[in-house]
């Protein structure tokens, strides 16, 4: 199948395009950022923008995609920073690619949503289908974004589907998530020996570990539509207290010194999130079960992030060339059907710029 994934150089979808392509699919990325040093063989790279429904459509129609991965996002602490830059890449670009998925006859879309979505107040674990009151600009630009989509699926027959990710945990550095105080748990526990959380020890919120999150991506996709009665389900995998993830680091770097001092701005952030979540939707309706508990998933991720400080650090030089029978293009600001609206206003901004292996170079779930 013909596979387009937005925000393909960030968290998730580094490590989504080699789980599409073991399963056989055709893979075209579409990312601000240039295309990554070692891209797969196979994959096409179009550098472009989301909120530019020129560079969207053309995306969508060069691809001839099938389905489209749609992960390209601002996240919860920097959308706070700016949030109506948020807006515009996180419901914009959305509005842009549903309307070029129904112009250019794709089947599929996988939507990317947020335990941001639901807002403070409601009991634990949070349901599948609850009042969503967002608090913050990430939570309000996924809600519309889910509730958009459910009208693209009802109107004009788009097979819509997503996930609510909880907070996502991997071996690629993140950046602008208010879950990254658990990375860095592990990140700068190998590599400095100390952290200091932005957190309070007591604090508790949905986590998955990555392999669990791809998974459920092309499982979902993969679902027979008759037996799917939701278009969008919560999945969960593990809730631990923000001091017992550092004691499960602690236990297998002895001596690393993790401390907490709650940052009132991104604490609230927290609080306002549910602390666990309720999937059992997901799992009568897919089959969905996670894999990774805390435990299994501290053993492989601290083995991971040590392996990747041993490794040098990349040169600030002009990225690598990708590997032999990728293709990498500039998106073009071609035409698109009549039925479209007008481009969205403001200039672009500027592609990020190449980061160390393994680090995210833009914000992503």
């Amino acid at each position: 199948m013909k596979v387009l994934v937005t925000g393909a150089a960030g968290q998730v979808g580094t490590d989504l395009l080699p789980l599409l392509l073991s399963r056989g699919h055709e893979v075209t990325c579409f990312d601000l950022a240039k295309a990554p040093a070692g891209l797969p063989s196979g994959v096409t790279w179009v550098q472009g923008d989301v909120t530019v429904e020129e560079e969207v459509f053309d995306a969508v129609r060069t691809s001839r995609a099938e389905s489209i991965f749609h992960l390209a996002a601002i996240l919860s602490a920097t959308g706070e920073r700016i949030p109506f830059r948020a807006w515009r890449v996180n419901l914009e670009g959305t509005r842009y690619l549903l309307e070029a998925a129904r112009a250019f006859g794709t089947r599929q879309m996988i939507f990317t949503s947020t335990i941001a979505a639901f807002g403070p107040g409601l009991d634990n674990p949070v349901g599948n289908d609850v009042s969503m009151r967002p608090t913050t600009m990430y939570g309000v630009t996924k809600v519309a974004g889910e509730l958009l989509g459910e009208y693209y699926a009802t109107k004009f027959g788009l097979d819509f589907r997503g996930v609510r990710f909880p907070g996502l945990i991997s071996a690629v550095e993140p950046g602008g998530g208010t879950s990254d105080y658990v990375n860095y748990m592990y990140f700068d526990g190998v590599r400095k020996g100390a952290y200091e959380a932005f957190v309070t020890a007591q604090t508790r919120i949905p986590l998955m570990y990555m392999p669990d999150a791809l998974r459920a991506l092309v499982d979902l996709s993969e679902a027979p539509a008759k037996r799917l009665k939701h278009r969008m389900y919560n999945i969960a995998a593990m809730s631990p207290r923000a001091d017992e993830i550092a004691a499960a680091v602690a236990k297998r770097l002895p001596g690393v010194r993790i401390t907490f001092k709650s940052d009132p701005r991104r604490q609230a952030i927290v609080d306002s999130w549910p602390q666990a979540l309720d999937d059992s939707v997901a799992r009568a309706e897919w089959g969905w079960a996670h894999e990774w508990d805390l435990e299994r998933m501290t053993d492989d991720l601290l083995a991971k992030v040590k392996a990747m400080s041993g490794a040098p650090a990349a040169a600030p030089a002009a990225p690598a060339a990708a590997a032999s029978g990728s293709l990498v293009v500039r998106a073009k600001a071609a035409g698109k059907p009549a039925s479209g609206g007008k481009p969205a206003s403001g200039a672009k901004a500027p592609a990020a710029k190449p980061a160390a292996p393994r680090k995210q170079d833009r914000p992503r779930a």
